[in-house]
């Protein structure tokens, strides 16, 4: 008697029985543009609403500072190899300071207090923050394990929706990104919420206003 046949067997016969299914066309007509609002504006509204941080420096030369306030509650901080030096100077004031090179081990960065890196790019629409791996960002491990992640966002770098950021991303596709959106935190256990699961407990933005227009048409 001939074996009956599996399960799986059958659904692959389903699956060639079928035939070919073509594939319909798929809709581009979503929002690719801003409507002409502040995006800096909403990009803080949504970042606060996440919990995160958020101070200004009206000028490229005022974020030294702005990161030495950042960092006033950290001992330790990691910053990536190629971080502008006046800001890799300022984090270092007081604190014992690490960098990324050769790369730190988990375990080593687990006893490291905050982070400091650069952004490559923004999306207002849902206050995300993309890193792209660049020299000023690092490594993904350095923006994921320290509790605090302290980040320099020029405002000319924020796009108002998703696909304009994107695109910005896709000037260097190779490269790995990590999105962010405010700090690290989960509700799925019994619906309470628990910080630092996936990321940075604490994530502080710095928004330099760098004179661009911003509004986004």
């Amino acid at each position: 008697m001939k074996a009956a046949k599996s399960a799986r067997e059958e659904i692959f016969r389903r699956i060639r029985a079928a035939g070919p299914i073509p594939v319909p066309e798929i809709p581009r007509d979503y929002r690719t543009r801003g409507d002409g609002s502040d995006v800096v504006a909403e990009m803080e509204e949504k970042l606060v609403d996440y919990t995160a941080k958020v101070t200004h420096a009206a000028t490229a030369a005022d974020v030294p500072a702005a990161i030495a306030e950042a960092l006033s509650d950290a001992a330790s901080v990691v910053v990536p190899p190629g971080l502008d030096p006046a800001w890799a100077e300022a984090a270092a004031k007081g604190r014992e300071i690490h960098v990324d090179e050769p790369p730190l081990t988990n375990a080593e960065l687990d006893r490291i207090d905050a982070v400091v890196t650069a952004s490559r790019v923004a999306v207002a629409l849902s206050g995300t923050i993309m890193l792209d791996g660049a020299p000023d960002m690092g490594r993904r491990a350095i923006s994921l394990v320290p509790d605090t992640h302290v980040v320099v966002l020029k405002a000319s770098d924020i796009k108002a929706t998703v696909p304009e950021a994107v695109a910005v991303l896709g000037e260097n596709p190779t490269r790995p990104t990590t999105w962010i959106a405010g700090p690290s935190a989960t509700s799925d256990i019994e619906l309470v919420r628990v910080d630092g699961v996936h990321g940075p407990r604490n994530l502080r933005v710095i928004i330099v206003d760098d004179g661009e227009d911003n509004s986004n048409n």
